[in-house]
Formats: C-alpha cells, structure tokens, sequence
C-alpha cells in the first residue's frame, strides 16, 4: 500500500507579483526550490494564508536569490502581491517508508522570501 505524505514545504513566503497573463504555474525562486527539494514542473499545492484560497499547480524555475513568487495565469487570481502563501508538494510512497520519510521544509524570511 502506498500513501502520499509531505516531500517539501515552503512555509510562509510573500506573493512578489501575479501574472494573470501568463500561460500558467507559480515562478519561484531556484534557491528556494533547491532548498525545499523542488524541480521545475513539480506538482504543488498552494495555500493562501491571507484569504483562504487553496490551488493546485506546477513550479517554473525564477532567477535564483532574486525572492520571486509569482503566481501566473488563473492562479493570479486566488493571490494579490504581499500576500502570504504556502507551498506544499506531496510523494507517493510504501506505507513502511513513510515512517522513516523526513521531508525538506523551509522557513523563508516573509519580508524578502531569503533563507538568511
């Protein structure tokens, strides 16, 4: 038997912009994703701290360092810049390796999305 189980968090993290024009996904930051164990087109489930709304989506690599969380496309709708989000991505795995399972999870500083 398999269960999904948390593989990485990005906990609390500021909205930098929203591109309802863009053809979908949230950007984020490299560093934050290396961080968090994230790769390009990974499927994330996002929660929005400030008014509830809770997405599904893919990751698109940003510039590394530069802090960037933008939500693009029907996303930009669910997220205004400066709100605070949450970015989780789940694994499939045996029910005995769960147990022993220690996911990447990350605490950005929520003024300006760094790890310092």
């Amino acid at each position: 038997m398999n269960i999904e189980v948390v593989k990485s968090k990005i906990h609390r993290v500021k909205i930098t912009g929203a591109d309802l024009n863009y053809i979908g996904s949230i950007t984020i930051d490299e560093t934050l994703m290396q961080a968090a164990n994230l790769i390009e087109g990974e499927k994330v489930h996002i929660v929005n701290v400030n008014n509830g709304e809770r997405l599904v989506t893919y990751v698109i690599k940003g510039q590394a360092g530069s802090g960037e969380i933008t939500l693009n496309g029907p996303a930009a709708r669910k997220a205004q810049k400066g709100d605070i989000i949450i970015i989780i991505s789940y694994a499939s795995m045996p029910f005995e390796a769960a147990k022993q399972f220690s996911p990447a999870i990350i605490f950005p500083n929520e003024e300006n999305n760094t790890l310092t």
